[in-house]
């Protein structure tokens, strides 16, 4: 129990003021332990961004195949795709996933977050084979790097509202740069 406390006073604290807001006196006020407990329970703070990502990218990820499963055409997959990860900016899970993406990680680290990511790209690609695009997996990538995109472009509070940034995404993703 305390850990999961532990994990959701990360996710406040990400969410609300992004790597430098996670620190272990931080956390240790949030909980109500004592700053030397926090350490009984994670090495660094990249231990616990570690954690964070094990146990918030699968959920995420789960709610993203769950989409697109619903969605009836490879078109309609690929909207799902789309939508539902720009859907879940908001989301304190993910702002704490794109606000330790820049943080201080070791490689281990950095190669599980890279390997989740790749779990996404390849949710699409049979969408896009669907589609007949020779290189889907290519595809995927690229298709996965506007979303990328938008999701900064959110994350920044751009002029644009997120729903206008939304809309822009899923029909460069549906019609390339096509009108």
């Amino acid at each position: 129990m305390q850990r999961a406390a532990l994990l959701d006073a990360a996710r406040s604290l990400l969410s609300e003021g992004g790597t430098e807001a996670l620190t272990f006196p931080a956390l240790a006020q949030r909980t109500g332990l004592a700053r030397s407990s926090v350490y009984e329970y994670f090495r660094s703070r990249a231990a616990v961004v570690e954690e964070l990502c094990a146990v918030d990218f699968p959920v995420w990820a789960a709610e993203i195949e769950a989409a697109m499963q619903a969605a009836g055409t490879p078109e309609a997959k690929i909207e799902a795709y789309v939508r539902q990860q720009l859907a879940l900016v908001g989301d304190r899970r993910h702002r704490a996933v794109v606000a330790i993406s820049a943080s201080e990680l070791d490689a281990g680290a950095r190669e599980k977050i890279r390997a989740a990511h790749g779990g996404l790209v390849a949710m699409v690609v049979e969408a896009l084979a669907a589609l007949g695009h020779a290189g889907p997996r290519l595809t995927a990538t690229l298709l996965q790097g506007i979303v990328d995109a938008a999701v900064r472009r959110i994350e920044l509070g751009a002029a644009e509202d997120p729903a206008e940034i939304t809309e822009a995404a899923v029909a460069l993703a549906l019609h390339g740069t096509r009108r």
